[in-house]
């Protein structure tokens, strides 16, 4: 029997970060009697204003719940003024992403009609594409680890193979599910094999793990001729997989395709947790003004009722899903809100509004 009740921790954050995870906790709330589940959502503190506010980021019980908890639902964290005494910025999910091994960060991109094109193509109307960035190791694995000797910094990149095997198996299961659901069924894996040993070792893993899914068409690509491809004609492709930095890159690159980060959702996710976050940062310029677009984070949460219907064998979540996903997509298409980086007035409010009355 399915269950009905799930725990949420909640981790709204900095910036925008609070005002998208309120919008998306009332559209959670407007959706749960429709599945007929409950949802304990928590909310929990961290962040670069809480730093402030008490010295620790990430407290330590706020990881536990994080631990504890069924799915993680996170709004943004960072301020571009607190910063460590390295000069980095105080970013916690980091130390999420790496404590609760959450490898793969799945990046989903596409189209909606409704909402005008950044691109002239009428083929961009096409856009659904996956990136997926291998998210513990690559040049991240650096991260308080770099060096500074007298005039030169230095930063390692660690490319493993248990690690690079288990996000290309990821990507390639992926575009299976995608293939089922009448996708293409294709894996593009981007690196720079051509100038990196790490890279070229990347490459051979990739191809090995590939060869167990005969099924799914595959290909590499280099990072450069990606990011220029990815301009010219990103309705070619399907599932891209990649190291750490390059899909840093390259996913805020996607997002700006369909229209900026405020379209983006995404997901790190691992064998035992999932974080739930839209891809934006906090935009402080703009925090308290009711301005934000919600909608990375409503179809971040409709990532994670998926992710939880997989994982509880609970359909009623994925239903919920799909409710979400048709709201949003409704309310564009029917021109009910625009938000402002399409030349829209709809604020934060006003989107939530409306893709609540939908569902």
């Amino acid at each position: 029997m399915s269950r009905t009740s799930y725990s949420i921790a909640v981790l709204p954050g900095d910036g925008i970060g609070r005002e998208v995870t309120a919008a998306a906790l009332e559209v959670l709330s407007a959706v749960a009697p429709r599945m007929g589940r409950r949802f304990d959502t928590v909310i929990y503190p961290a962040g670069a204003q809480h730093y402030l506010d008490s010295g620790d980021a990430l407290p330590a019980a706020t990881l536990e719940a994080c631990r504890a908890a069924d799915a993680i639902l996170f709004g943004a964290m960072g301020l571009p003024h607190v910063r460590g005494r390295d000069g980095t910025e105080i970013i916690p999910q980091l130390d999420i992403r790496f404590a609760l091994d959450l490898y793969a960060g799945v990046r989903p991109i596409r189209s909606f009609p409704g909402l005008p094109s950044p691109l002239a193509s009428p083929r961009a109307s096409e856009i659904d594409l996956v990136l997926v960035r291998e998210s513990t190791e690559g040049l991240f694995y650096a991260r308080g680890r770099g060096v500074v000797d007298g005039d030169a910094a230095y930063d390692t990149m660690k490319i493993t193979r248990a690690g690079t095997a288990r996000v290309c198996d990821f990507a390639l299961q992926l575009a299976r599910q995608r293939k089922a659901r009448g996708k293409r069924g294709h894996v593009t894996s981007v690196d720079k094999a051509n100038v990196f040993t790490s890279m070229a070792f990347w490459r051979q893993v990739f191809e090995e793990r590939a060869r167990k899914f005969p099924d799914i068409a595959t290909e590499s690509a280099y990072v450069d001729a990606m990011a220029l491809n990815l301009v010219m004609k990103p309705w070619a492709y399907d599932v891209l997989v990649t190291e750490n930095m390059f899909g840093d890159i390259l996913s805020d690159l996607i997002a700006g395709l369909v229209g900026g980060m405020g379209m983006a959702p995404s997901a790190d996710i691992g064998d035992h947790h999932g974080l739930f976050q839209p891809a934006h940062g906090t935009a402080p310029d703009i925090a308290g003004q009711g301005i934000a677009n919600p909608t990375a984070m409503l179809l971040s949460l409709a990532m994670m009722l998926d992710w939880m219907a997989v994982r509880s064998g609970d359909t009623a979540l994925g239903d919920g899903a799909r409710a979400i996903e048709n709201a949003v997509q409704g309310s564009f298409s029917a021109g009910a809100v625009r938000p402002r980086e399409f030349g829209g007035t709809s604020g934060t409010a006003d989107i939530t509004r409306a893709v609540t009355e939908r569902l």
